[in-house]
């Protein structure tokens, strides 16, 4: 995996095997959705694969949830992989209440390429929205 240099201190971008990794750090509010807007706008139209890592950021607001919802609309209209990666607690609850769970489908750890998780396990399938197991909030 390398990292492609990005002119966003907030965004590191690593890429993979055609699997572009997005990393957010800081405070996805207002401020950092303007800043990051063209770069993830880039990133929609270029990745075969996009995952957005949001387990460095602190906070999400609405803009927030807005810029996600529209890169995942992007990336999943032209027939590319979407994936959204939280551990958050306060952001997972903010996506649930939003009622973005379907839209967004944040999980909690990327898993490797060969699709095993990180301590080697088999990865099992995602469950559908409203299966248990879905997301501890």
């Amino acid at each position: 995996m390398h990292l492609i240099r990005r002119r966003e201190p907030h965004l590191a971008v690593r890429s993979s095997e055609g699997l572009t990794t997005v990393e957010l750090y800081g405070e996805l509010d207002l401020v950092l959705v303007q800043r990051v807007r063209p770069e993830l706008d880039d990133l929609t139209r270029e990745a075969t694969a996009l995952t957005v890592d949001l387990r460095h950021l602190g906070f999400c607001d609405a803009s927030g949830l807005g810029l996600l919802v529209r890169c995942a609309q992007r990336v999943r209209g032209r027939g590319a992989a979407w994936r959204l990666v939280c551990d958050q607690p306060m952001i997972l609850r903010l996506i649930r209440l939003a009622g973005l769970d379907d839209v967004l489908r944040p999980e909690p750890s990327v898993p490797d390429p060969g699709g095993r998780a990180p301590d080697g396990a088999a990865r099992p399938p995602a469950p559908r929205a409203g299966q248990p197991g879905r997301l501890p909030v």
